[in-house]
């Protein structure tokens, strides 16, 4: 066991694949949405929810999992998780009919526990000088992996049947599963803790009664007393949560934490980031799907969708090098601040000059830029503003609220679809589109600003104030 311990490289290129099948699970349905209506005969609101089930599903799950990986182990609750994500995947590619696909995407989002657990592992396993770079090597990650998972569901759904997105995406969540229970170490490191029964009940109630308001808008009326009553009841739940969580000895979010400035404003900007994202990735395959007869849209297949999200993923993978270099001289604040104008940039791109397939694709290549330098800046800023034993629990808590504002986004975008159609049919309106767009690069916009007002300290000045203070007994923790 100590042998192993000693190959942090080994279990961080482990961490990686678990985290990539992860990102590619996420992302995958996206094109694959209009399939998905079209053979269960269903609304693109209602379609939606394969992929909001399984955001709700990991916003609730991965705490639990968390608060059980300090008590029982987290490589226990590491292979916990990952077993339940393949159990989904697997029952996802026989479903059959919606509510069965949408039910095993809900039982796979208990993978989203993997990333918070992973961050946790690094924490306790890897050398100090290497824990940074471990976990934002997985926040990016999140962003490359499920960029490429767009592009290749295309591929799928074009040429195979759909149910070769979860067959084939399960085989690295397999491998993943093999090589955890082989190769990474069992933490010595625990911590009293017990699950929050109540906390996420609650979290789960007001979820989901704001996302089936968001769904049912339309059919039941944007301004009918049902309506109003299901979003009183999402007020009441979160209200009920605030509460809950402020009292409880072991709370599922700990709120004391999120109210310290930087972590508040990063994770308020990283719900934004999450709504604009995901209402991007949402909208971006079924504009470019649409037939171009509507007046809009470029007939596009699953798979040529998937291709203009290429630029995407290709700039991902420079974004978040480049804004770990930016954060490490001038601070982790700029990257996201820039991240999120570019972000808004793109959307702008989207909603206003989107008849031409060569400024969709620029806009593309923009939305990846920016995505993947926030979501680098975000890991940055959080290693920036707590204590290393608090790391885990912090990066959890980041993970959940990006999953919360993808949730909101994606729900939305499609709510927009569905409420804006062309006369009396299902298509959605090219004013729902560039609505939606705009939304987004106004929020966008609001991250941005924000990003600017959190203090943060470049990691050369935290490393000069280190060395400064070596002499003293206890370490000096940055603020911002």
């Amino acid at each position: 066991m100590e042998r192993e311990r000693q190959h942090h490289n080994v279990t961080l290129a482990i961490l990686t694949l678990a985290g990539a099948a992860f990102a590619l699970q996420q992302t995958m349905v996206f094109p694959a949405l209009r399939t998905f209506q079209e053979e269960f005969g269903s609304t693109t609101a209602w379609t939606t929810w394969v992929l909001t089930g399984f955001l709700v599903s990991g916003a609730v799950l991965t705490p639990i999992l968390g608060r059980l990986g300090d008590q029982f182990g987290k490589e226990r609750l590491l292979l916990i998780s990952l077993g339940l994500f393949l159990a989904g995947c697997l029952g996802a590619a026989f479903a059959w009919n919606l509510w069965s696909l949408i039910a095993f995407r809900v039982v796979s989002g208990a993978g989203g526990a993997l990333f918070p657990l992973s961050f946790a592992i690094i924490r306790d396993e890897f050398p100090p000088e290497k824990v940074k770079v471990g976990i934002g090597l997985l926040s990016a990650v999140w962003g490359v992996g499920g960029g490429f998972g767009i592009v290749l569901s295309g591929l799928i759904v074009d040429n195979f049947t759909w149910r070769y997105l979860f067959l084939l995406g399960s085989i690295p969540v397999a491998l993943s599963l093999v090589l955890v229970a082989r190769y990474v170490p069992e933490s010595p490191i625990r911590s009293p803790s017990k699950v929050d029964v109540p906390g996420a009940l609650l979290l789960s109630g007001g979820l989901i009664s704001l996302m089936l308001a968001l769904t049912e808008g339309e059919h039941w009326g944007w301004t009918s007393p049902l309506l109003l009553g299901v979003l009183a009841l999402a007020a009441v739940f979160f209200l009920l949560w605030g509460v809950v969580e402020s009292r409880s000895s072991s709370p599922m979010v700990d709120l004391h934490m999120l109210a310290h400035r930087p972590i508040l404003l990063t994770n308020i900007a990283t719900l934004i980031s999450g709504f604009a994202l995901f209402s991007c990735f949402v909208l971006v395959p079924a504009f470019v799907e649409t037939d171009s007869t509507n007046g809009y849209g470029f007939s596009a297949s699953a798979t040529q969708a998937g291709l203009y999200l290429l630029p995407s993923s290709l700039a991902m993978l420079f974004a978040g090098p480049l804004a770990g270099a930016i954060g490490r001289r001038y601070g982790s604040k700029w990257p996201l601040a820039i991240g999120m104008l570019v972000v808004s940039f793109a959307a702008l791109l989207f909603a206003t000059m989107h008849d031409d397939p060569g400024t969709v694709l620029l806009a593309s290549a923009l939305l990846g830029l920016g995505v993947g330098a926030a979501f680098a800046a975000m890991a940055g800023l959080i290693a920036d503003n707590v204590d290393p034993r608090e790391m885990g629990v912090a990066a959890g808590m980041n993970t959940v609220v990006r999953m919360i504002g993808g949730v909101i986004g994606g729900q939305v975008g499609a709510a927009l679809l569905t409420t804006r159609t062309i006369g009396d049919s299902s298509v959605p309106a090219e004013s729902a589109f560039t609505i939606t767009f705009a939304l987004s690069a106004v929020t966008a916009l609001v991250a941005a600003a924000i990003a600017v007002s959190i203090g943060s300290r470049p990691e050369r000045r935290q490393l000069a104030a280190a060395s400064a203070s070596s002499g003293r007994t206890s370490a000096v923790r940055p603020h911002g």
